[in-house]
């Protein structure tokens, strides 16, 4: 009679499948269908657990819905398995159809790693097609249209446990958990285009509502906005012709609204920038420049340009945002100053120091009488004091050519003084130096190179350059300097830093050795650094050991 009674229970399970499935597909929500999907398992196919891991964006699976177990529900729900672990999972096991069955002797493997799982208790099987507590059994649900490709995208898994009948699932089984698996993606699937479709609806609202709303906003966000706006005309003989400002750029410029509208952005943008503010309003887009203010002063901002169009008519005008940026572009100063510059003395640094140099050097060969100058072409200055200004050297020619320079020329080397002038690289080394880090500690040693900085600063003309090479080595670049001229010059500058100095409360002395050198184009700046250097050594080896150190 069981045999014959097997038809009308297989019947009944199809009863109990196609309800299952009627109702996840009538399910109002995602979260609805998923939370159906589990129901239906544990209702229809047999099983006391069932739970819905999904898919997420990132490709982890989170346990989005679980039925059959109150208590595991609480505790795996919104938990998240890694896909790496999924993929491992799903890789092994034996092959159902779509189905990986994963047995007790194989899964123990998988106890530790980060899926969400719950244990079930029960009796080890005492038959060979038993289920063990242990055995696992999972359901991939793929994109609808590619059930079982290679290729198909997996959206979720189903999990199951524990069947019923205490059995592992036969050929019906499997193929009836199978095709519920290949059901639930497209049930699931249908939900999440529902719940794109309903929010869709929602931005579609909400965009006309604010379209209704839109000409009101915009006034009160134009007028009452904290940085300025303002809208110009676009096209035509009017272009940039201011039509409308907010106070905020009122108050910026310092010019009422009624005179702003006697203006365009070129007539108030500082003249090195017009060619910016031209193809900024041409393009829209966004650039830094500086705007006039009423007191003749300028003021560097940020100005956006959106250019707003009609469909019909094309572009219209343009609404300019602008943005005070006075303070950033100090800041930005600053920190390019510390960049170059030393912490300590606040003289230029080592990289700094060389870029000074190599931008007075060309490779090429030198040519005694050309007076051309490559900063001048390109409207920097050709020398730079200590605190890092530029000047143009007096006698330097400016030529229109981006190629011309003026090339540095070193005086001859021995024989009587022709009265020849050029850069001239003084290499400073103190002496006693480390004898005072040593005795009076490095506070002391850091007072003493600030001071020799300063003694320094003010021993040279405005245009030379005075930098820290680093410890207690200095430079000076000298142009415009004979032999004599920049001998003297060591001179005085070793007879101010020789003078007591007042460090960590008590008066301490450093000598100081110079080596001169000469730059002159077809050096390297490390050339010159390294002539000076060595003219350094030689000279304080050439004295007395009590006349290098300081008293």
């Amino acid at each position: 009679m069981e045999t014959e009674s097997e038809p009308y229970v297989r019947l009944a399970t199809l009863r109990q499948v196609h309800q299952v499935m009627a109702d996840m597909n009538t399910a109002r929500s995602l979260a609805d269908t998923l939370q159906t999907v589990a129901d239906g398992v544990v209702a229809g196919l047999g099983y006391e657990l069932a739970c819905v891991n999904l898919v997420r964006p990132d490709g982890d699976l989170v346990v989005a819905a679980f039925s059959g177990n109150p208590a595991a529900e609480a505790l795996i729900t919104g938990r998240v398995g890694s896909r790496e672990s999924w993929d491992r999972r799903l890789a092994m096991g034996e092959r159902w159809g779509d189905l990986v069955f994963i047995p007790h002797t194989e899964g123990w493997i998988l106890d530790d790693d980060d899926v969400p799982q719950w244990y079930t208790d029960g009796p080890a099987p005492r038959f060979e097609d038993e289920w063990h507590p242990s055995d696992r059994l999972f359901a991939p649900m793929y994109t609808p249209g590619v059930q079982g490709s290679a290729c198909g995208e997996l959206i979720g898994v189903l999990s199951v446990d524990r069947p019923r009948n205490g059995r592992l699932p036969g050929a019906w089984g499997r193929e009836a958990l199978q095709m519920y698996a290949f059901q639930a993606a497209i049930a699931i699937s249908n939900a999440r285009l529902r719940a794109n479709m309903q929010r869709a609806l929602v931005r579609l609202e909400r965009e006309q509502q604010a379209l209704r709303a839109s000409e009101e906003s915009f006034r009160q966000a134009f007028e009452y906005a904290p940085s300025g706006m303002a809208i110009a005309e676009m096209g035509g003989d009017q272009h940039g012709r201011i039509l409308r400002t907010n106070d905020a750029l009122c108050r910026l410029l310092g010019r009422p609204a009624s005179a702003m509208r006697r203006y365009s952005f070129s007539d108030l943008v500082h003249p090195e920038d017009i060619g910016t503010l031209l193809r900024t309003s041409a393009e829209g887009g966004r650039a830094e420049l500086r705007l006039g203010r009423r007191d003749g002063t300028y003021v560097w901002v940020s100005l956006r340009n959106s250019v707003v169009a009609d469909a019909a008519d094309g572009p219209r005008f343009l609404l300019t945002h602008v943005e005070d940026i006075e303070e950033r572009k100090r800041r930005e100063l600053q920190l390019a100053h510390r960049a170059s510059h030393d912490s300590l003395t606040g003289l230029p640094n080592s990289a700094e120091l060389r870029s000074r140099l190599s931008a007075r050097l060309c490779e090429r060969p030198t040519h005694v009488g050309a007076l051309e100058s490559t900063d001048a072409a390109y409207g920097h200055p050709a020398v730079y004091d200590a605190n890092g200004h530029g000047f143009d050297f007096p006698g330097a020619a400016v030529y229109d050519a981006y190629d011309h320079h003026e090339h540095t020329v070193a005086p001859v080397e021995g024989g009587r003084d022709d009265g020849a002038k050029g850069l001239a690289v003084l290499f400073c080394d103190l002496d006693g130096f480390k004898s005072i880090n040593d005795r009076f500690g490095h506070n002391a040693g850091d007072a003493v190179l600030i001071e020799v900085a300063r003694r320094l600063t003010r021993g040279v003309r405005d245009g030379d350059t005075v930098a820290r090479l680093g410890g207690d080595e200095f430079v000076i670049l000298a142009d415009g300097l004979g032999r004599a001229d920049a001998q003297d010059l060591a001179v005085r500058l070793r007879n101010e830093i020789i003078q007591p100095i007042r460090a960590e409360g008590r008066a301490v002395r450093v000598g100081a050795s110079f080596g001169i050198g000469w730059a002159h184009c077809g050096m390297t700046a490390d050339e010159v650094l390294k002539s000076a250097d060595e003219r350094m050594y030689v000279e304080k080896r050439s004295r007395p050991k009590q006349h290098r150190r300081a008293g």
